[in-house]
């Protein structure tokens, strides 16, 4: 334990910058792996063969191979394109990857609106786009909120690997620590604490965030 306490408090800086990383490259990624995600959930239930199978190829490869394997495969690729910074290109990656998954999720909860509601829709004299856009979407958001939340907890965690291209966040705060002082089981406590805690925030945030909205569409009281 007093081993714990002086690498907290020896790396207390360090730390905190690469929690604001990890926060920033969690945001970031999670955002561009929404607009991902629902683009090919669309994709999906365009009703559109070539779509969906494009769609469901992108999710089965992402779905059916390790993460790391990905984060490298797609962070060589990207640079080759385009030089970015590690950052930016594994935030990339990362959202290619959450993509596939927030996919599935806004297929489904857009597909378990009520058919009615776009047909009643439609018969006022609503286009398919604005209908989906002011009637469909709107619900499906507000259903997609925990499997959401949950995702984004699992972006949280995923991120970590983010730290094998040379991006500065908690896990790789704490390789650059433990080369320093020897002690690899204390450092990795110390930054696992720093996940649990972030977690434990970002599920209460969820949380609480379902009762406002009521979710499940029962009056909380």
């Amino acid at each position: 334990m007093n081993a714990m306490y002086t690498i907290f408090i020896k790396n207390f800086d360090a730390f905190t910058q690469a929690t604001l990383v990890t926060l920033k490259l969690t945001f970031v990624s999670l955002v561009l792996a929404s607009f991902i995600g629902l683009v090919f959930a669309f994709c999906k239930i365009s009703g559109s063969r070539v779509l969906y199978g494009i769609a469901q190829i992108y999710i089965t490869i992402i779905r059916g191979t390790p993460l790391i394997v990905q984060l490298m495969f797609l962070y060589f690729g990207i640079i080759k394109l385009v030089v970015l910074p590690a950052f930016w290109a594994g935030s990339l990656a990362l959202a290619i990857h959450a993509g596939a998954y927030i996919a599935e999720i806004f297929r489904g909860t857009i597909q378990s609106i009520d058919r009615g509601q776009m047909e009643a829709a439609r018969s006022l004299g609503m286009s398919y786009p604005l209908a989906m856009r002011r009637i469909i979407l709107p619900q499906a958001f507000k259903r997609a909120i925990p499997p959401l939340g949950n995702q984004f907890i699992i972006g949280l965690k995923d991120s970590s690997l983010v730290a094998y291209l040379g991006v500065a966040e908690i896990f790789g705060t704490s390789l650059y620590a433990q080369a320093e002082n020897f002690q690899p089981f204390e450092t990795y406590m110390v930054a696992g604490m720093y996940y649990l805690v972030l977690v434990i925030i970002f599920t209460f945030l969820v949380n609480k965030l379902e009762l406002k909205l009521n979710v499940d569409g029962v009056n909380a009281k």
